[in-house]
Protein backbone atom coordinates (compact mmCIF):
# COMPACT_ATOMS: atom_id res chain seq x y z
CA UNK A 1 0.00 0.00 0.00
CA UNK A 2 1.36 3.35 -0.79
CA UNK A 3 -0.50 7.01 -0.30
CA UNK A 4 0.74 9.93 -0.49
CA UNK A 5 -0.59 13.52 0.32
CA UNK A 6 -0.34 17.10 -0.99
CA UNK A 7 2.43 18.31 -3.87
CA UNK A 8 6.23 18.36 -3.98
CA UNK A 9 8.12 21.13 -2.03
CA UNK A 10 11.15 22.68 -1.89
CA UNK A 11 12.04 20.99 0.92
CA UNK A 12 14.20 18.11 1.34
CA UNK A 13 13.09 14.85 1.83
CA UNK A 14 13.50 12.04 4.10
CA UNK A 15 13.29 8.46 4.29
CA UNK A 16 12.70 6.82 7.57
CA UNK A 17 12.09 3.58 7.80
CA UNK A 18 10.69 1.41 10.76
CA UNK A 19 7.64 3.64 11.53
CA UNK A 20 5.09 1.61 12.72
CA UNK A 21 3.69 2.92 15.66
CA UNK A 22 2.91 6.74 16.98
CA UNK A 23 5.03 5.95 20.04
CA UNK A 24 7.92 4.49 18.57
CA UNK A 25 11.58 5.36 17.66
CA UNK A 26 10.92 6.32 14.07
CA UNK A 27 7.33 8.23 14.38
CA UNK A 28 9.57 10.70 17.15
CA UNK A 29 12.52 11.00 14.35
CA UNK A 30 9.61 12.10 11.49
CA UNK A 31 7.96 14.52 13.34
CA UNK A 32 10.83 16.11 14.52
CA UNK A 33 12.66 16.47 11.08
CA UNK A 34 9.45 17.44 9.72
CA UNK A 35 9.44 20.69 12.20
CA UNK A 36 12.90 20.82 11.19
CA UNK A 37 11.91 21.89 7.54
CA UNK A 38 12.23 18.08 6.03
CA UNK A 39 9.83 16.20 3.49
CA UNK A 40 8.86 12.33 4.98
CA UNK A 41 8.56 9.55 3.39
CA UNK A 42 8.22 6.69 5.90
CA UNK A 43 7.91 2.50 5.63
CA UNK A 44 6.24 0.12 8.41
CA UNK A 45 4.93 -3.49 8.14
CA UNK A 46 2.76 -4.55 9.86
CA UNK A 47 2.81 -8.40 9.89
CA UNK A 48 6.21 -7.75 12.32
CA UNK A 49 3.80 -5.80 14.90
CA UNK A 50 1.40 -8.33 14.61
CA UNK A 51 3.70 -10.83 15.71
CA UNK A 52 5.06 -8.97 18.30
CA UNK A 53 3.37 -8.19 22.31
CA UNK A 54 2.70 -4.73 21.75
CA UNK A 55 0.08 -5.79 18.54
CA UNK A 56 -0.72 -3.50 15.41
CA UNK A 57 -1.60 0.47 16.49
CA UNK A 58 -4.93 0.82 14.46
CA UNK A 59 -4.60 3.70 12.35
CA UNK A 60 -0.97 4.42 13.12
CA UNK A 61 0.18 5.18 9.58
CA UNK A 62 -2.48 7.60 9.12
CA UNK A 63 -2.20 9.15 12.26
CA UNK A 64 1.72 9.68 12.11
CA UNK A 65 0.86 11.36 8.85
CA UNK A 66 -1.89 14.18 9.63
CA UNK A 67 1.28 14.71 12.54
CA UNK A 68 3.94 15.43 9.78
CA UNK A 69 1.06 17.33 8.18
CA UNK A 70 0.39 19.86 10.70
CA UNK A 71 4.63 20.77 10.35
CA UNK A 72 3.92 21.64 6.69
CA UNK A 73 5.41 18.07 5.49
CA UNK A 74 4.59 16.01 2.32
CA UNK A 75 4.54 12.82 3.07
CA UNK A 76 4.70 9.31 1.21
CA UNK A 77 3.81 5.92 3.22
CA UNK A 78 4.82 2.44 2.05
CA UNK A 79 4.44 -0.62 3.67
CA UNK A 80 7.16 -2.66 2.81
CA UNK A 81 8.28 -6.10 4.10
CA UNK A 82 12.21 -5.57 4.35
CA UNK A 83 13.11 -9.02 4.69
CA UNK A 84 12.41 -9.33 0.94
CA UNK A 85 15.78 -8.72 -0.84
CA UNK A 86 13.46 -6.85 -3.96
CA UNK A 87 12.13 -4.05 -1.06
CA UNK A 88 14.28 -1.86 -0.89
CA UNK A 89 14.52 -1.18 -4.52
CA UNK A 90 10.52 -0.76 -4.75
CA UNK A 91 10.41 1.71 -1.81
CA UNK A 92 13.21 4.06 -3.24
CA UNK A 93 11.12 3.38 -6.75
CA UNK A 94 7.78 4.87 -4.67
CA UNK A 95 9.32 7.56 -2.96
CA UNK A 96 11.96 8.95 -5.29
CA UNK A 97 10.80 12.20 -6.57
CA UNK A 98 12.23 15.60 -7.72
CA UNK A 99 15.78 15.88 -8.79
CA UNK A 100 17.10 15.40 -5.31
CA UNK A 101 15.64 12.51 -4.57
CA UNK A 102 15.95 11.44 -0.90
CA UNK A 103 18.54 13.36 0.74
CA UNK A 104 18.42 11.75 4.04
CA UNK A 105 18.14 7.87 4.64
CA UNK A 106 17.27 7.14 8.72
CA UNK A 107 17.07 3.56 9.00
CA UNK A 108 14.72 2.97 12.32
CA UNK A 109 13.43 -0.50 11.04
CA UNK A 110 14.36 -4.24 13.28
CA UNK A 111 13.54 -7.53 13.71
CA UNK A 112 13.60 -7.80 17.44
CA UNK A 113 12.33 -11.06 19.20
CA UNK A 114 14.33 -12.53 22.33
CA UNK A 115 16.15 -15.27 22.22
CA UNK A 116 19.47 -16.54 23.40
CA UNK A 117 22.19 -19.08 22.30
CA UNK A 118 20.03 -21.91 23.19
CA UNK A 119 16.99 -21.23 22.10
CA UNK A 120 17.43 -19.27 18.75
CA UNK A 121 16.23 -21.04 15.72
CA UNK A 122 18.01 -20.74 12.42
CA UNK A 123 14.65 -19.13 10.94
CA UNK A 124 15.00 -16.27 13.81
CA UNK A 125 18.47 -15.99 12.91
CA UNK A 126 18.06 -15.44 9.29
CA UNK A 127 14.89 -13.58 9.24
CA UNK A 128 17.18 -11.55 12.39
CA UNK A 129 19.86 -10.80 9.56
CA UNK A 130 17.67 -10.05 6.77
CA UNK A 131 16.10 -7.68 8.38
CA UNK A 132 18.45 -5.61 9.96
CA UNK A 133 21.72 -6.17 7.74
CA UNK A 134 20.65 -7.58 4.51
CA UNK A 135 17.97 -4.87 4.03
CA UNK A 136 20.42 -1.98 5.46
CA UNK A 137 23.04 -2.83 3.10
CA UNK A 138 20.36 -2.96 0.35
CA UNK A 139 18.83 0.75 1.34
CA UNK A 140 22.09 2.05 1.64
CA UNK A 141 22.83 0.87 -2.16
CA UNK A 142 19.93 1.86 -3.34
CA UNK A 143 20.14 5.31 -1.48
CA UNK A 144 23.79 6.00 -3.01
CA UNK A 145 22.85 4.41 -6.58
CA UNK A 146 20.40 7.17 -6.88
CA UNK A 147 21.78 10.07 -4.53
CA UNK A 148 21.43 13.20 -6.57
CA UNK A 149 21.22 16.14 -3.99
CA UNK A 150 23.37 18.94 -3.31
CA UNK A 151 27.36 17.13 -2.20
CA UNK A 152 27.70 17.55 1.66
CA UNK A 153 23.93 17.01 1.99
CA UNK A 154 23.40 13.97 2.01
CA UNK A 155 22.67 11.99 5.17
CA UNK A 156 22.61 7.78 6.23
CA UNK A 157 21.98 7.39 10.32
CA UNK A 158 21.08 3.71 11.16
CA UNK A 159 20.13 2.77 14.81
CA UNK A 160 21.59 0.12 16.60
CA UNK A 161 22.08 -2.02 19.77
CA UNK A 162 24.64 -3.56 21.73
CA UNK A 163 22.18 -5.80 23.63
CA UNK A 164 23.15 -9.63 22.72
CA UNK A 165 22.74 -11.48 26.00
CA UNK A 166 19.21 -13.51 25.48
CA UNK A 167 18.71 -11.26 22.45
CA UNK A 168 21.40 -13.21 20.61
CA UNK A 169 19.66 -12.65 16.70
CA UNK A 170 19.00 -9.02 17.18
CA UNK A 171 22.06 -7.68 18.68
CA UNK A 172 24.00 -9.54 16.32
CA UNK A 173 22.84 -8.68 13.74
CA UNK A 174 22.88 -4.97 14.62
CA UNK A 175 26.29 -5.69 15.13
CA UNK A 176 26.65 -6.35 11.22
CA UNK A 177 24.12 -3.16 10.74
CA UNK A 178 27.12 -0.79 12.13
CA UNK A 179 29.89 -2.18 9.91
CA UNK A 180 27.64 -2.18 7.03
CA UNK A 181 26.59 1.77 7.81
CA UNK A 182 29.85 2.44 8.66
CA UNK A 183 31.32 1.32 5.44
CA UNK A 184 29.23 4.51 3.81
CA UNK A 185 30.90 7.18 5.48
CA UNK A 186 34.14 6.29 3.53
CA UNK A 187 32.69 4.33 0.44
CA UNK A 188 30.17 7.44 -0.58
CA UNK A 189 32.71 10.12 0.47
CA UNK A 190 32.79 11.09 -2.97
CA UNK A 191 29.32 11.81 -3.38
CA UNK A 192 29.46 13.79 0.12
CA UNK A 193 27.22 11.91 2.22
CA UNK A 194 28.13 11.30 6.13
CA UNK A 195 27.20 8.06 7.56
CA UNK A 196 26.75 7.07 11.26
CA UNK A 197 25.02 4.96 13.27
CA UNK A 198 23.57 5.73 16.85
CA UNK A 199 23.14 3.58 19.60
CA UNK A 200 20.33 4.59 21.88
CA UNK A 201 20.03 2.35 24.68
CA UNK A 202 16.95 1.27 26.45
CA UNK A 203 13.82 3.28 24.99
CA UNK A 204 10.56 3.16 26.47
CA UNK A 205 8.49 2.92 23.83
CA UNK A 206 5.98 0.37 25.12
CA UNK A 207 7.74 -2.56 25.80
CA UNK A 208 9.26 -2.44 28.89
CA UNK A 209 7.72 -4.38 32.01
CA UNK A 210 7.74 -2.51 35.52
CA UNK A 211 11.43 -4.65 36.62
CA UNK A 212 13.05 -3.92 33.59
CA UNK A 213 11.96 0.04 33.71
CA UNK A 214 13.52 -0.61 37.15
CA UNK A 215 16.74 -2.16 36.09
CA UNK A 216 17.06 0.82 33.57
CA UNK A 217 16.60 3.40 35.93
CA UNK A 218 19.41 1.86 38.17
CA UNK A 219 21.81 1.54 35.45
CA UNK A 220 21.31 5.11 34.14
CA UNK A 221 23.02 8.11 36.06
CA UNK A 222 20.25 10.60 35.08
CA UNK A 223 17.70 8.41 36.44
CA UNK A 224 15.13 8.42 33.70
CA UNK A 225 14.13 5.88 30.54
CA UNK A 226 15.10 7.18 27.59
CA UNK A 227 12.73 8.62 25.14
CA UNK A 228 11.99 8.72 21.06
CA UNK A 229 12.75 12.66 21.33
CA UNK A 230 16.14 11.71 22.56
CA UNK A 231 17.19 9.91 19.66
CA UNK A 232 15.28 12.01 17.35
CA UNK A 233 17.04 15.49 18.44
CA UNK A 234 20.75 13.96 17.41
CA UNK A 235 18.96 12.60 14.10
CA UNK A 236 17.92 16.02 13.80
CA UNK A 237 21.01 17.74 14.46
CA UNK A 238 23.48 14.72 12.47
CA UNK A 239 21.27 15.96 9.34
CA UNK A 240 21.48 19.78 9.92
CA UNK A 241 24.21 21.51 8.15
CA UNK A 242 25.99 22.18 11.58
CA UNK A 243 26.25 18.10 11.65
CA UNK A 244 28.50 17.44 8.48
CA UNK A 245 31.79 17.10 10.57
CA UNK A 246 30.29 14.14 12.25
CA UNK A 247 31.23 11.16 10.27
CA UNK A 248 31.90 7.52 10.55
CA UNK A 249 30.82 7.10 14.35
CA UNK A 250 28.72 4.95 16.16
CA UNK A 251 27.08 7.58 18.79
CA UNK A 252 26.35 6.63 22.19
CA UNK A 253 23.24 8.43 23.27
CA UNK A 254 22.02 6.66 26.07
CA UNK A 255 22.34 8.92 29.15
CA UNK A 256 24.97 7.24 30.39
CA UNK A 257 23.03 3.73 30.61
CA UNK A 258 25.67 0.83 31.79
Amino acid sequence: MTTSTAQPSPRPLALVTGVGRSVGIGAGIARRLAASGWDIAFTYWAPYDERMSWGVESGAASAITESLKEHGATTIVVEADLSDPDAPARVFDEVGRGPGGVTALVMCHCESVDSGLLDTTVESFDRHFAVNARATWLLIREYGRRFAAAPGSGRIIALTSDHTVHNLPYGASKGALDRITLAAAHEFAPLGITANVINPGPVDTGWMTEEVRAQVLRQTPLSRLGTPQDAAHLVDFLCSPEGQWINGQLLMSNGGFA
